[in-house]
Parts: C-alpha cells; structure tokens; sequence
C-alpha cells in the first residue's frame, strides 16, 4: 500500500475530486452541466471557471475509480521527486493543456462537452515515462507494456480517434485532453527539471 501521508497533494487531490464528483452526482446532477468543459460558454459566454471546474468532476464511478487509482499509482512517486509545489504546478498545468488543446480544436462544437481529471492524469502518467521509460505499465492492470511504448501507442491511438471524430459529435472519450494533457506533462517535467531531458536520452541511448 502507498502511504499518502507522506504525499499530501496527491491526497488532497483524490480527496477533491472524490468529494466533488459524488456531491454533484448523487446531490446536485443538475451541476454536471453548469460546471462541465463547453468550448461554447467558455469562448462566448467568458465562464473560464470551467478549465478548472471540469477537471475534478466526473461521469459515473467507474469513470471516478479508474482516474482516481491511476492518480494514486503514479502520483506519490512524482510528487516524492518534484516536491510538493513543483507536483502540483504539474498537475494543474496538464490539466490546463489538456483543456487547451481540447478548446482550440473543438471551439466550433456547440454540442461539445466534458468533465474528467483525465487530462491532468495523463499529464502525470507521460511524466513518469520521462523518468522511467523502461518501467513496466500494466494496461488494463493487467498487460505489461514499457513505458515508451505505452507512450507512443497512447498518443497514436488519439491522433486516430481525433481523425475520426465526425463533425460536431458529442460524447466519447476526450482525446483531445487527453493528448493535451499528455504534451503539457511532458512540455512543464522539462522545464520544472532540467536534468529530466538528458535523463530521458540518457535511458534510451542518445
């Protein structure tokens, strides 16, 4: 078992998003759509709360419970490195990208719509690739992939699905944040660490 006492934002952090999304789910489902990421009430209506508010709401509990164990999986270990402060300028700075890009690409959507830590995660997952790119993942909990190529696939697989995504579709998974989140995690773990880059190519032989 990890000890979170130890990583006091990675708990705070499950605990907010574990508070929030059962409060608005079972308590106020009416808040989903007040609070979730639309392109369209962002751009024209100026509710830039929603980059943030988004981030730790979610969908169902399976959504929660997958987001939330992969945070406590990765978290800890980043969190015990950067320090408290650098963890969470990343955390936060993933799941602004993730919004980001997701907003630029869908700024035409009216219908679009999404909530999910997912972003800032991913963003957290493809930072501890820089740092461990040979360390065994395990897909599904189960597969076991190395890092780099857990890495590669993800963001293959993204530019895929963004490819197909008819016009104006809503629902589905947000790939856009998700690779949003996982060039922002990447793109802010260089620049909080310098040392993090030649560790990388260092690892991979160049």
């Amino acid at each position: 078992m990890i000890d979170l006492t130890r990583t006091p934002v990675t708990l705070v952090l499950i605990v907010i998003n574990v508070v929030a999304s059962l409060y608005v789910l079972h308590r106020r489902p009416g808040w989903l759509d007040k609070l979730a990421f639309k392109p369209e009430r962002i751009l024209r209506h100026g509710e830039l709360y929603r980059l943030l508010t988004a981030g730790f709401l979610h969908v169902h509990g399976a959504h929660l419970l997958v987001n939330m164990l992969t945070l406590y999986f990765f978290g800890p270990w980043l969190e015990l490195y950067l320090g408290p402060l650098r963890y969470l300028i990343l955390y936060l700075g993933a799941d602004l990208a993730a919004q980001g890009l997701a907003l630029i690409i869908q700024r035409t959507n009216r219908r679009y719509s999404a909530v999910g830590a997912s972003g800032a995660i991913t963003g957290i997952v493809f930072a501890f690739c820089v740092y461990e790119p040979f360390r065994m993942l395990y897909l599904f909990f189960a597969i076991p992939i190395p890092a780099i190529l857990f890495a590669i696939g993800f963001v293959a697989v993204s530019m895929y699905a963004m490819s197909h995504r008819g016009p104006g579709q809503a629902g589905g998974l947000a790939h856009e944040a998700h690779l949003g989140g996982a060039i922002g995690g990447v793109a802010i773990i260089l620049l909080l660490d310098p040392v993090a880059l030649p560790h990388f190519l260092q690892q991979v032989g160049l």
